[in-house]
């Protein structure tokens, strides 16, 4: 009996060995791969690249002051529109000393001068009104007398601009009054009452009092890679979307392409500038990040067959075509001649492959 399950045993474990060889053998077998078929279709195929950039006044104007001081009125703020002339603020004058005491001292000889020449013109009147002194002698000290008037108002004059900043006799047209150069919107006003102000000059830019800008007359400033710079051109249209604005889609026609390279972090860019019209520009604001989707090539009503079932080797494309089903799937590879793709689909501009011709795609396990 014991002999009987020896045996039986010996004959369970020869049975196991033997089904896991043959299990492992079967699988171990090449199976026939199967796979799915494609085939070419007409349509259009457009390549286009999109610019990075944001939305700008095509002139964005900085106000500065004719003089400086302190701002002790600001007039204006961000959003309000000003027209040319408009004052957009108002600036104290603190005078330099040395000047100051230059033009109180002249004031004071001016009127020394005036109250001699005042004192010599009446006494030569009424000797002339008694027939004592000639007309000569009255005309001239007249004359004198009206040139040291002149003297003494242009010297209180020089006086009120070194003190105040304005000119006594041109109130309104004083450097004091910060005025508009342009038409358009306030952009921005970096300037507090109370901040102190430079005027412009050979070794200082200026304090900007204000930024003022036409915002009817927007642009998209962007760059392209020097790898496309030569596919676009100037009156090319482009569409602008903003991604602040949903669902946004603005057309713009390129109007400046830039003649010189600059280096984008190791990339050679060029900028790009495309206007867009006044009615469009009317919903957007400045400073907005903005995309341009540019159609770089397009080819309508061509035949088509997806990137997936092209191979590509050493510069050349290949496809391969079904020449037989029966009894499993036969291919040819054959050489083509591709168009232009737009990375899904490829055009195909060879006359050996026709909408009925089947090609391989994926397989199937």
């Amino acid at each position: 009996m014991k002999k009987f399950f020896k045996i039986f045993l010996i004959v369970i474990v020869c049975v196991v060995f033997i089904g896991t060889f043959v299990f492992l053998f079967r699988n171990s077998m090449n199976k026939e791969t199967v796979y799915t078929l494609a085939s070419p279709e007409t349509g259009s195929i457009e390549r286009s690249t999109v610019l990075t950039g944001k939305i700008e006044p095509r002139d964005e104007i900085d106000i500065k002051p004719q003089i400086s001081g302190i701002i002790s009125e600001i007039l204006v703020e961000a959003g309000d529109h000003v027209n040319n002339g408009d004052i957009i603020a108002k600036i104290k004058v603190i005078p330099e000393e040395a000047q100051l005491s230059q033009a109180e001292n002249r004031v004071e000889v001016a009127k020394i001068s005036l109250n001699e020449a005042k004192s010599n013109f009446e006494r030569t009147r009424q000797l002339y009104e008694k027939k004592y002194e000639s007309r000569e002698k009255y005309e001239a000290d007249e004359a004198a007398y009206e040139r040291a008037k002149r003297e003494y108002d242009q010297a209180n004059d020089q006086l009120t601009i070194v003190r105040d900043g304005y000119s006594a006799a041109n109130a309104q047209g004083s450097n004091t009054l910060v005025r508009s150069t342009v038409t358009g919107v306030v952009l921005e006003v970096p300037v507090k009452v109370g901040s102190s102000v430079i005027q412009a000059n050979t070794f200082n830019d200026g304090t900007t009092i204000a930024k003022v800008a036409d915002m009817t007359d927007l642009i998209f400033k962007g760059k392209v890679d020097e790898t496309d710079v030569d596919l676009i051109h100037e009156g090319q249209e482009v569409r602008i979307t903003v991604g602040a604005i949903a669902d946004s889609d603005y057309p713009a026609v390129i109007e400046k392409i830039a003649p010189m390279a600059t280096d984008d972090n190791g990339t050679n860019t060029f900028e790009v500038k495309a206007a867009l019209s006044a009615s469009e520009a009317a919903h957007l604001r400045a400073g907005y990040s903005a995309n341009a989707n540019i159609i770089l090539e397009k080819a309508e009503n061509v035949l088509t067959i997806s990137e997936g079932v092209v191979e590509y080797e050493d510069g050349k494309a290949y496809v391969y075509v079904l020449t037989d089903s029966v009894g499993g799937q036969k291919f040819d590879k054959r050489e083509i001649k591709t168009g232009l793709s737009d990375g899904l689909k490829v055009e195909v501009k060879d006359s050996s492959i026709t909408k009925s011709t089947r090609l391989r795609d994926s397989a199937v396990k």
